[in-house]
């Protein structure tokens, strides 16, 4: 299981092991940009948000507790430092009083679907996931493609259990309200969710 041979490397790294701190690098680089890159194409914000978060992590290695997650604990701390970014950068707007990225932006995937019906129903509900409000589009990202439990997506969003199971329940009544019940099980059951988000 990922998330066990994680902490055994967090485990070393915490003790001064570079190679393990190095490791846990080269594993969560790629997948801390793409989530990065969900709330802006600055790719160089991005990588510096990536960058101080591991350098923080090295020099205050001997305080840090081992996570329950450590993904979870990493996606919210890049989350945390990247939003810090963009606010110093005015790139914040205020949604239900509370400041929130302009867009959280969802790339797609181009991997083949082979029956027409199915490319169609991708193509709709594509086009509509652009609309959503950014935490939604989060918040289905952070479910469907990565995976992260409820109490995860809580924990990285900074918001309660409850309002991520709100918060996700409007997003997929929005989708059901739009293409039908039926459409969205056949979109779960065939996990397209996965490819709209690859970078």
């Amino acid at each position: 299981m990922r998330n066990e041979g994680d902490l055994i490397l967090w485990r070393s790294f915490t003790q001064g092991d570079w190679a393990a701190y190095s490791r846990l690098y080269d594993s969560y680089f790629g997948l801390l940009n793409n989530y990065g890159y969900k709330f802006t194409r600055e790719t160089g914000l991005i990588e510096d948000a990536v960058h101080d978060l591991f350098v923080r992590l090295w020099t205050s290695r001997e305080r840090l507790s081992n996570p329950a997650s450590v993904k979870n604990y990493l996606f919210k701390s890049m989350r945390n430092i990247l939003l810090r970014k963009m606010k110093r950068e005015e790139k914040f707007t205020d949604i239900d009083g509370q400041e929130y990225p302009l867009s959280f932006s969802i790339s797609y995937g181009n991997e083949t679907i082979k029956r027409v019906e199915d490319r169609e129903l991708q193509a709709k509900i594509r086009a509509f996931i652009d609309t959503l409000p950014a935490r939604q589009q989060e918040i289905i990202f952070l479910r469907f493609y990565e995976g992260l439990s409820y109490e995860e997506i809580a924990d990285v969003m900074s918001i309660g259990v409850n309002s991520a199971y709100k918060l996700l329940y409007k997003a997929l009544d929005n989708l059901q309200d739009s293409f039908g019940a039926s459409s969205l099980s056949i979109l779960l059951s065939l996990k397209f969710f996965p490819n709209f988000f690859s970078v």
